[in-house]
């Protein structure tokens, strides 16, 4: 019983050790709400998992908690039990420290205002000019679907370079705009997220811009080990093409 006892205190000894106090705090407002359930989420190991929730029953003000290693991606997921899971999630940057969520039950994700995170603010700024990008790539589609509907090779081989000329264009402001960010988390996340299939010369551009602590941040980490399984891959490949 004594030996029982004395396993039950070591297990339990571990368990406290290996749970970390909180370093992010985020609270917030979601206007119009009544009833759900709030979550906060985080891709570990490919999968998202739940890392802390709260039950909405009156009050729409909300607080939640988590403890992380280095700036990241979170989620912020409202379960209102009505089968419309994809606009229920709001994706950002979190940053140890105080974050403040607040948002509306109508545009949830469209609404969510995001205060206390720097990387969350250049994540913002750069979701704005992609936003430009892609009113282009409309343009474009439009473009080049009229003149296949009208069967004009010329305008067609046109808006086909049109094309080729503005996804260059995304990605070298994507490398621009990491390489200028280099001292925050959001340029290997960009990198990782935006660009992980463009030419490597510019992914190893913007891993050697990075500052020391970022290349030991959790997205520092993961763009290193990308770059070390591309040049790996890239080699498998040139000498297959060789034999």
């Amino acid at each position: 019983m004594k030996k029982i006892s004395f396993l039950l205190l070591i297990i339990m000894s571990i368990t406290a050790c290996s749970d970390k106090e909180n370093n992010l705090f985020i609270k917030g407002h979601i206007k119009g709400l009544k009833k759900g359930t709030i979550y906060l989420q985080k891709i570990e190991d490919t999968l998202l998992v739940n890392v802390d929730s709260v039950m909405i029953d009156g009050d729409a003000n909300f607080e939640l908690g988590d403890y992380i290693e280095s700036p990241q991606i979170m989620y912020l997921f409202l379960d209102k039990v009505d089968n419309t899971v994809y606009n229920d999630r709001i994706d950002f940057f979190a940053e140890a420290g105080e974050v403040t969520i607040n948002t509306t039950l109508k545009n949830f994700e469209v609404d969510a205002k995001v205060v206390g995170s720097t990387n969350q603010e250049k994540l913002m700024d750069y979701k704005k000019m992609m936003g430009r990008f892609n009113d282009k790539n409309l343009e474009l589609i439009q473009k080049n679907f009229e003149a296949q509907r009208d069967e004009n090779e010329e305008l067609i081989l046109s808006t086909n370079q049109d094309f080729d000329r503005l996804l260059k264009r995304r990605y070298l402001f994507t490398v621009n705009y990491a390489v200028n960010n280099k001292d925050l988390e959001i340029a290997p996340y960009l990198a990782l997220s935006e660009v992980f299939d463009a030419n490597i010369k510019y992914l190893d551009t913007i891993y050697s811009s990075l500052t020391p602590e970022v290349k030991k941040s959790k997205y520092g980490k993961d763009l290193k080990s990308f770059l070390k399984e591309r040049r790996k891959n890239e080699k498998l490949e040139q000498k297959v093409e060789d034999q």
